[in-house]
């Protein structure tokens, strides 16, 4: 690793964006000083009219690798990743095969990642019915958090935990101080409406009318009391709801140790512009309406949520159903992993918002989640050298085609974005330049509390 120093006019701090000079050494900020401050005998590189933020962290990301690597992998999406000013990911415990949870199968997990990784790749653990005995060694071996769901996630490796499930596994969670991350719908209200389904199927009213916000709002008011019960730290994946809000406000207030994210695609789109036949739309729970996009955004604007991350899920394009744009049978996932930062910036610029808060959300706060807060997604001394040149005012319409995730689709397609990456730094080494050939891998894969 090479010592060097980053400098910029407008460098995002802990205390604002303002000049300074980053000093790097052995790929750790060693200090952040006044952007005159430089050393005759280390090369120095200028941002010039980019804005230097942290690196971006990204704790949601479905990486699918080994078992369904045709979907995406390692190679593909941390260069995605990379392109769009992420550099750590955490892969979620499923789709990949095996899923993730055993020891055994995190190593298989690791083994796959290792070599191919262009920014740093941490791992979440899963708990699924009957895997109770196998949370303490992932947690021992290393895994940043444990993830779960309510309902059936869509593959048979990754069955959903019922109550008694929960009661199980959750003293043993707590016993760890672990986080449980939990897709919260259930059920109940699902089924009570999926009736909707027999509705036309390439209509998103169709797909958004079976997905009621009730079982948003039941799952987090369970989750809730069980992690009042238990004592234990419970993170909610991708709200989509702002009927949840409320709920998880009182939950917050009666000292229920709960955190939230959302994605940027709530942030974005809304289900009124969702053409007939969209299905690269298609996630879970479904994207809402206009009036509920304004709700999320005054909720993070106001610091009710934590995170906004991206749930990258891609899949083959035959999986997508775009030839028949039946809503029922496509897959449910939305690939947004390079996509995250300009959209969000473009949604938070357009409400007046500063670039400031965009990097509390996408930055400090997921590294929080993570249990990394210090090492990543901060720019202070001791931290990793993972920078982004970021310029917030130039603007690009996107190409599907020209992204780096395995296939070309996304509901982002033909959009226009504020805010280009021109390139990224991974413990002050480059590992993308706009306009530039690919990096040899130089992602290192993660373990909790190890340096």
């Amino acid at each position: 690793m090479t010592d060097l120093i980053l400098r910029g006019r407008r460098v995002a701090t802990p205390e604002g964006i303002r000049p300074a000079s980053i000093h790097v050494s052995a790929g750790r900020i060693q200090a952040v000083e006044a952007f005159e401050t430089i050393r005759p005998d280390l090369p120095v590189i200028d941002a010039e009219h980019a804005v230097i933020l942290p690196g971006l962290v990204d704790t949601h990301v479905h990486v699918n690798e080994p078992g369904r690597t045709d979907w995406e992998g390692f190679a593909t999406a941390t260069r995605a990743a990379a392109a769009g000013g992420v550099t750590t990911l955490l892969d979620m415990p499923l789709n990949g095969v095996p899923a993730t949870t055993s020891v055994a199968a995190l190593s298989v997990k690791r083994a796959a990642a290792r070599d191919q990784a262009a920014v740093d790749v941490g791992f979440i653990g899963g708990v699924v019915p009957g895997n109770t005995g196998q949370l303490s060694g992932l947690w021992e071996a290393g895994v940043h958090a444990f993830k779960c769901f309510l309902v059936p996630s869509g593959v048979e490796e990754f069955p959903a935990v019922t109550d008694q499930d929960l009661r199980e596994a959750m003293p043993v969670l707590a016993g760890l101080d672990a986080r449980l991350m939990v897709h919260a719908e259930l059920p109940g209200p699902i089924v009570r409406a999926a009736g909707c389904l027999r509705g036309d199927p390439r209509r998103y009213a169709t797909w958004q009318g079976s997905r009621p916000a009730s079982a948003e709002v039941e799952a987090i008011r369970l989750i809730a009391r069980l992690a009042a019960e238990f004592a234990l730290r419970v993170h909610v994946v991708h709200l989509a709801s702002a009927d949840s809000l409320s709920g998880l406000s009182a939950a917050r207030r009666a000292g229920v140790r709960l955190s939230v994210e959302t994605c940027p695609h709530y942030l974005t789109f809304a289900a009124e512009e969702i053409p007939d036949g969209a299905t690269e739309f298609k996630c879970a729970p479904p994207i809402g309406s206009r009036a509920n996009r304004d709700l999320l955004w005054e909720a993070l604007d106001a610091g009710e949520l934590d995170a906004v991350v991206s749930d990258h899920s891609p899949c083959p394009p035959a999986m997508k159903s775009l030839d028949t744009g039946s809503f029922v049978s496509a897959w449910g996932g939305i690939a947004s992993l390079q996509l995250g930062l300009a959209a969000v910036w473009t949604g938070a610029r357009a409400r007046g918002i500063g670039l400031d808060r965009v990097v509390e959300w996408m930055c400090a706060g997921p590294a929080r989640v993570a249990g990394l807060s210090g090492r990543k997604g901060v720019i202070a001394p001791g931290a990793d050298a993972d920078l982004v040149l970021f310029l917030p005012d130039d603007e690009f319409v996107v190409d599907a085609a020209r992204l780096r995730h395995r296939h070309a689709v996304t509901p982002y397609q033909g959009r226009r974005l504020a805010g280009v990456v021109e390139a990224t730094y991974l413990r002050g080494m480059e590992v993308y330049r706009r306009g530039g050939s690919d990096k040899p891998p130089a992602g290192r894969l993660l373990e909790r509390g190890a340096e």
